[in-house]
């Protein structure tokens, strides 16, 4: 009967640790998986703010540019330099000179106009209030409404057609 008595407390023993293990594989998934969730969020923010840094990086780098834009156009040298490459502009005294390709069309960068007309050249362009009173007389007169099918009386056998 000893031996028996040892075999369930033993048993006992046994069944009693595999309960307590149990219960610790049960607390440690529970902390896992919260402390996972946290993780998660960590990472989240962690990429958000990184991102952000980004973004306050490039708006700084792109507002040192314009500075340096205006710090540029307030220097009249600079405004002289401009006017004379993008419009072709002169010195008062100087003689300009433009290089014409066999062509005939100007050679180099510079500014090059179109004198093209866009609309029609027998018909005389319209002043902008012609225009403008063009459109309030085309508002007096709104589009005539079609008549809409749903409206119509119901086709019978007595109906005439029209």
């Amino acid at each position: 009967m000893a031996a028996s008595g040892a075999a369930v407390l033993h048993r006992a023993v046994r069944a009693n640790l595999t309960a307590r293990a149990l219960a610790l594989v049960v607390v440690v998934l529970v902390l896992v998986i919260s402390y996972a969730t946290s993780l998660r969020i960590y990472f989240a923010q962690a990429h958000e703010i990184a991102t952000t840094k980004a973004e306050i990086a490039q708006s700084q780098a792109s507002i040192a540019d314009l500075q340096s834009q205006i710090t540029r156009w307030n220097d009249p040298a600079y405004v002289s330099a401009q006017a004379r490459e993008r419009l072709g502009w002169l010195v008062p005294g100087e003689t300009g000179y433009t290089v014409v390709g066999a062509d005939g069309k100007p050679l180099g960068g510079g500014l090059t106009l179109d004198s093209t007309p866009t609309d029609d050249p027998g018909q005389p362009q319209a002043m902008w209030w012609d225009r403008m009173w063009g459109s309030v007389k085309a508002a007096d007169k709104p589009a005539v409404k079609k008549a809409d099918p749903g409206k119509r009386a119901p086709v019978t056998p007595d109906s005439k057609p029209r």
